[in-house]
Formats: structure tokens, C-alpha cells, sequence
């Protein structure tokens, strides 16, 4: 009986501290504001682009496919990217089997034409053999016709005569023809041989020229240093490869100069031009960063392999200082270009602007409890944030979110709220 007593005695005594916690809570559960703010503060702003790319050297000495060839040709043997060369070592080789296929039929049509010329030289020489006899044939037959014509009336008669003279004139006839076709065997001969000629020095160009492509299927390095491939579309050549007359394959480059070549998204080039500052990192040493300012922007963008549609802007960015030692071509470099560095101005998050209808830019900002609306004016804008250049002063606390879409749940007791007013970020 005491027992039950001093619990009653207990209860009753602790319910006004209960009812004062009680109370408290509930007092600061309804000050809260459901909606997300943001003080407004001034600072440093910076907008930074980072970028991905590879170290290639300032000058080099490039090593391409002879333009010898009429047509591609194929990658066969290449020596080892990154490797050291001696002056003179092979570090390229083709595949013959185009060039000794033309060759091989070079030789042939060279052969083809010897051996005509030579059938034609002695099929000319027995046809003017047999022209000239004819031509002498000819000559002796007017000479015997000359020696016994009959001229003389008295002794032959009228007919006799006329057959001797006609006989005369024949026998001149047949020596001018032999004469003349002599010539004519002789003359169409020499264009035959001529171009015969032609064709055999045809072949024999061709043989000249698969005899110097076959000499060129083997290229050295013309001085001492490291081969390196290119890296078109930042792929390397293989073993296999076509290539066309002319184009580079690989380089030696020379090691005391070196700059990034970087490519920055489409998307993220706004503002990225010559002469801003920049940071390069090497990925084998990424704690020391290197100096470094844009030199180069492409002028349109490109796609940096054939299957992916998304587009890059190549960027060279000189280095102010090379090391050798930790510097080699065809090394992967982070890249981190300043392209805005202001002091002392005020920044918000960029999901606290909203805009109208007429795209005026505006925030939330509150005022005696509530949110009012107060346009602003926007400068830089960079990945995460936006520079206010009038509207706003430090101190301000601003939502995050437009306080009009956010549903507070009733108390307990008290009607529902209304639906929110429509506005808010377009």
C-alpha cells in the first residue's frame, strides 16, 4: 500500500516538467523551416576545366610510309613503342608481296617485249631480204628489156614494137614498186620497233620502281633516340595496318621540350582560349604538379575514337619547365585549366537560381520569416556555382528550393493545407 502510494505520489510530481519539455519541443519543431537555405557569403570564385590527355614532344623527327607506292601498304614488323634506337637501326618494315607481285610483272612484260622486238627485227630483216631481191629481180628484168626492145620498124612491126615498150615500162613499173615497198616494210618496221621500245621501257619502269619500293620496305632511324608510335585517334598503328604513301607512323622525338596535348568535352570548352593558366599532373607522379598555360585550341571539335559520337577540343599546353627524368612522350597527364579567378565576389549555388517565363533570373531570400522573391543579376557561371554581381549581399539567407513546392504537413488538430502555387525553376 505505501509502495502504490509513492508511485502516484512520483507521477504527480513529474507532470509539469513533462508538460514544460513537452511544450518545448513542440515550439521548435514548428520554428524550423521545412525549406533548404544557403547564407549568402562573399569569397573567391574560380572556374576550372579538367582535362585528359598525353605529353608528346616540342619537336621531333617523323618517320612515315615511302610515298614511293602507288597504293597502300601493309604494316608487317614494328619495333617497340617507347624503345631507344641507334642511328640507322631498322624500326619499320612492309610487306613485300605487293611489290614483288609487281615486280614479277614487270619482269615478265619486259621479257614479252624483248622477245617481240627481237621476232619483229627478224621478221623485218627477211621481209626487206625478199624486197630487196624483188628490187633486183626487178632492175635486171628492165635492163633486159631495155637491152633487147625493138625499135627498129623496118625489121619489127607496129605490134612488136608496142609489146617492147609496154614490156619497158612494166619492167620500170615493178622496179619503183619493189623500190617504194621497201621502204614502206622499212619504215612501218622502225614504228613497230619504236613501240615495242616504248613498252619495254614501260616495264622496265615499273621494275625500277618496285626494285626502289623493295628497297624502302625497310626503314631505320635516320638518328639515336626513343621510337615513338602516333597515335591518330589515340590509337597506335598495329601489325597489319594499311597506310598510305606519306603518312606518319611514328616519330623520334627530341626529349628537352616537351608540351601536353589535352582534350576537353564540348561541353565544358566554354571560355577555354589561349593564354590561360593551367596545371598538368603526370599520372606517374600526380603529387607534382607543372606550371603550364594553353597555347593552341582547336577550332572545331572532333571525336577522339570512331564509335563514341562524344566530341573533344584539342588543346596544347606549353609547360613552363620540362624534366627528363620523369617527362616521356605518350605519357597520360591530368590536366586542370583556370579559365576564371576572381576575388572578393559573391557566389550561390546554381540550383538557388530560378527563372520566369522571361528567363529573368531570380532567387528566394528570406525576409521576417518568409521567402520574397528578388531578381538578380548573374556573372561567371562555372560546374556548381554562379557569380550574383547585384541582388544579393553577404549575410542573406536564400532557399535552396522554391519554398512554394514544398508541403509543410499539418499539426495535429488543423486543416490541411492547400495545394502549392505553381512556380518555381522552369
Amino acid at each position: 500500500m505505501n509502495r502504490t502510494r509513492l508511485v502516484l505520489l512520483t507521477l504527480l510530481l513529474s507532470m509539469p516538467a513533462l508538460w514544460l519539455l513537452g511544450s518545448t519541443l513542440a515550439g521548435a519543431v514548428g520554428q524550423s523551416s521545412p525549406v533548404p537555405t544557403f547564407t549568402v557569403e562573399g569569397g573567391r570564385f574560380q572556374h576550372k576545366v579538367d582535362a585528359e590527355g598525353i605529353l608528346v614532344a616540342e619537336n621531333a623527327t617523323p618517320i612515315a610510309s615511302p610515298r614511293s607506292t602507288n597504293g597502300p601498304m601493309k604494316v608487317a614488323w614494328l619495333a617497340e613503342d617507347g624503345s631507344e634506337v641507334a642511328e640507322g637501326d631498322v624500326v619499320i618494315r612492309f610487306d613485300p608481296t605487293e611489290m614483288e607481285q609487281e615486280r614479277f610483272s614487270g619482269v615478265a612484260d619486259r621479257d614479252k617485249a624483248l622477245s617481240q622486238v627481237e621476232g619483229r627485227n627478224i621478221e623485218q630483216s627477211t621481209t626487206l631480204d625478199n624486197l630487196e631481191r624483188d628490187e633486183q629481180i626487178a632492175d635486171l628484168q628492165l635492163d633486159h628489156s631495155r637491152e633487147f626492145q625493138t625499135t627498129d620498124q623496118e625489121i619489127y612491126s607496129r605490134n612488136e614494137i608496142l609489146e617492147s615498150e609496154i614490156d619497158e615500162e612494166l619492167a620500170t613499173r615493178r622496179k619503183d614498186h619493189a623500190s617504194r615497198a621497201r621502204d614502206l616494210s622499212a619504215e612501218q618496221g622502225e614504228v613497230e620497233l619504236d613501240l615495242l621500245g616504248l613498252q619495254q621501257r614501260q616495264a622496265e619502269l615499273r621494275i625500277e620502281k618496285a626494285d626502289a619500293g623493295l628497297r624502302q620496305l625497310e626503314i631505320r632511324a635516320p638518328h639515336a633516340g626513343i621510337f615513338v608510335l602516333r597515335r591518330d585517334r589515340g590509337e597506335p598503328p598495329q601489325v597489319g595496318a594499311m597506310t598510305w604513301p606519306g603518312r606518319p607512323i611514328a616519330e623520334i622525338p627530341q626529349l628537352d621540350t616537351m608540351k601536353a596535348q589535352v582534350y576537353v568535352l564540348e561541353a565544358d570548352a566554354g571560355g577555354v582560349e589561349e593564354g590561360i593558366e593551367a596545371f598538368v599532373t603526370l599520372e606517374a607522379h600526380p603529387a607534382e604538379p607543372f606550371d603550364a598555360e594553353v597555347r593552341r585550341v582547336a577550332a572545331v571539335a572532333k571525336r577522339r575514337t570512331r564509335w563514341s559520337p562524344v566530341q573533344y577540343f584539342d588543346i596544347d599546353l606549353e609547360l613552363e619547365l620540362t624534366d627528363p627524368t620523369k617527362m616521356k612522350p605518350g605519357q597520360r597527364v591530368r590536366a586542370t585549366l583556370l579559365v576564371q579567378d576572381l576575388a572578393d565576389v559573391i557566389t550561390v549555388p546554381r540550383e538557388a537560381i530560378f527563372r520566369d517565363e522571361e528567363t529573368n533570373p531570380y532567387v528566394f531570400r528570406s525576409s521576417g520569416g518568409e521567402f520574397e522573391r528578388v531578381d538578380v543579376v548573374l556573372g561567371p557561371i562555372a560546374l556548381g556555382s554562379v557569380v550574383i554581381e547585384s541582388g544579393l549581399d553577404q549575410g542573406d539567407v536564400i532557399a535552396l528550393e522554391d519554398p512554394s513546392r514544398i508541403v509543410v504537413a499539418p499539426a495535429a488538430g488543423s486543416s490541411p493545407a492547400g495545394p502549392p502555387t505553381p512556380t518555381g525553376r522552369p
